[in-house]
């Protein structure tokens, strides 16, 4: 088999950078996406990958000449999103929220349906432990994350005749730059230890590799899950 073309939404830092160097490893061609310049030119510099690009998953003809210019595709990895904690009280910036993590994900699931359709290629979204359950200060978020868990039962259903995947990965506290105030907050981030039954923080390549499962043909069978990778959180 050869290499497989991947297309990382988000993949520029944290979670979405440490899925591409896990697929970039295993010798497939991955190309990632990130929302501003700084990250694009960082992830270049950093990233052993096929290539990097700017996109902003807000706009809807961005997503799709990009997206649709690739071609087919045989993974695609949603990991674009945002958290703006006790903002996101604000219905604007709850907007927002919502349509970067929310409505970006679809966006681009629709605009590589073709690509993967060619190659009987799935899909892999970024869902959250607060899929589950509600967050006080980040009302965006958790409803993004929820509409996120549905969206991929969803498209699993409408997609299945097209012999494309979709699944979802449901991180719990991963350490990255979007939980960086919560780490370095000691009593904060105590609790957070102290709950989680395995005890640490995640890391982006504690999340990799559940990925990397969904995308492999060892998943063949697998569509419309949602996957948590949190060490033990939700059940505690």
């Amino acid at each position: 088999m050869g290499a497989r073309t991947i297309l990382i939404i988000g993949g520029t830092s944290g979670i979405g950078a440490g899925i591409a160097s896990a697929f970039a490893a295993q010798g497939d061609r991955v190309i990632v996406t990130g929302a501003t310049d700084p990250e694009v030119e960082s992830a270049r510099e950093q990233l052993a990958v096929h290539a990097v690009h700017r996109l902003d998953v807000r706009d809807d003809e961005a997503v799709r000449q990009r997206v649709e210019g690739l071609g087919e595709l045989d993974v695609v990895v949603n990991c674009a999103g945002i958290i703006r904690r006790t903002q996101e009280l604000d219905p604007a910036v709850f907007a927002q929220t919502i349509d970067i993590n929310l409505n970006g994900t679809m966006r681009v699931c629709a605009a590589a349906r073709p690509g993967l359709k060619a190659r009987s290629g799935c899909i892999i979204n970024t869902a959250s432990m607060l899929s589950f359950f509600g967050g006080a200060l980040v009302p965006g978020y958790s409803a993004s994350k929820g509409g996120v868990a549905q969206l991929t039962k969803s498209l699993a259903m409408a997609y299945a005749g097209d012999r494309i995947r979709v699944n979802a990965v449901a991180p719990g506290w991963i350490a990255t730059p979007l939980t960086q105030a919560l780490q370095d907050d000691e009593q904060r981030s105590a609790a957070i230890v102290a709950r989680t039954p395995m005890g640490r923080w995640g890391t982006p390549a504690d999340v990799a590799g559940p990925v990397l499962f969904l995308a492999s043909p060892a998943a063949a069978f697998v569509t419309g899950v949602i996957l948590p990778v949190d060490g033990g959180y939700l059940i505690a």
